[in-house]
């Protein structure tokens, strides 16, 4: 079986993204046996092999590609073929739901990231300390040690889970503060002039990855917020 071939089968069948130095650890003696004279340049012609896979499935000819997500290799689905994964990814498995003060409280650290409770709930005008123990529980966050000052609050930053569920590759790909207020204004709009009240609904017409609305019977009449598994960028792990 030829590198290239071996490569494609692993990124294939990995569930969540392979690093490359898991790749060097599964094919390193075989890669070695080809004639590699070391580990840095086993892990140079794999990260070529890596390379050349990528281009392939870059064709417009596949319905599939290779990503590059939170460290990590990944086969996704194109963007293009957004609608249609979809609505197929809706009946695997329910998604993660989210109410508005828990995006709103997602939104703050992605951003303003590392940042303590007291500074989150400043921007954000309310206490958000309940929020946090949602996020932390659904893996979205993390601690990211403690900020030198009086009391030694503790920091936290968005989790590996995070750019998994938006499907980054990190955080440098979020879309600008006024990009986000545009789609979030154009998702609520949508959902306006188009959701029936306490049902799922189909994609609205926003851009923003892995993000639906969807109404809500609480009190505070709050829209939930839908965070898929999939995204605009890159839906589902083909693989069976």
């Amino acid at each position: 079986m030829s590198l290239k071939a071996q490569l494609e089968a692993i990124v294939y069948a990995t569930e969540t993204p392979i690093t490359l130095e898991h790749i060097v650890q599964l094919v390193k003696d075989e890669v070695l046996a080809a004639g590699a004279t070391d580990e840095s340049e086993v892990k140079s012609r794999l990260r070529a092999t890596l390379e050349e896979l990528i281009a392939d499935y870059s064709g417009a000819d596949h319905g599939i590609e290779i990503r590059q997500l939170a460290g990590g290799y990944r086969m996704s689905t194109k963007p293009e073929q957004h609608d249609a994964v979809r609505t197929f990814a809706k009946s695997l498995k329910p998604p993660i739901r989210l109410s508005l003060p828990a995006l709103e409280t997602l939104a703050v650290i992605a951003y303003k990231q590392p940042v303590t409770v007291p500074e989150i709930s400043e921007i954000r005008g309310v206490d958000s300390s309940g929020v946090i123990a949602t996020l932390l529980d659904r893996k979205l966050i993390t601690t990211a040690g403690r900020k030198a000052v009086i009391g030694r609050p503790i920091l936290y930053k968005t989790s590996r889970e995070f750019l998994l569920r938006f499907g980054l590759k990190d955080v440098g790909e979020l879309p600008s503060m006024e990009e986000f207020e545009k789609l979030m204004a154009e998702s609520f709009q949508s959902d306006l002039l188009t959701e029936p009240p306490a049902q799922d609904v189909a994609p609205n017409a926003s851009d923003a990855p892995g993000i639906e609305e969807t109404a809500t019977e609480d009190d505070d009449a709050t829209a939930q917020i839908v965070v898929t598994e999939e995204s605009a960028a890159g839906k589902t792990n083909p693989a069976a």
